[in-house]
């Protein structure tokens, strides 16, 4: 007969946790879909510029010691 509570107050709990989900879901304010789109177009094209520029610094350290060596 406990385990039957137990049970009952773990549905319960179950259930007003996804409603309380729910309800902060429709408080969100999501993003436009152009304003997702130009942040994601200023990430990657702030990914590859700091890519070239740490492989030319590369480039430009393994020649110093190139000559060096």
């Amino acid at each position: 007969m406990a385990e039957e509570k137990n049970q009952e107050a773990v549905g319960v709990k179950k259930t007003s946790f996804f409603k309380s989900v729910k309800a902060d879901f429709k408080k969100i304010i999501w993003p436009k879909r152009e304003s997702v789109a130009k942040e994601t177009g200023a990430v990657v094209f702030f990914g590859v510029v700091l890519g070239v520029l740490i492989a030319v610094i590369d480039a430009v350290v393994r020649f110093g010691l190139g000559l060096i060596m």
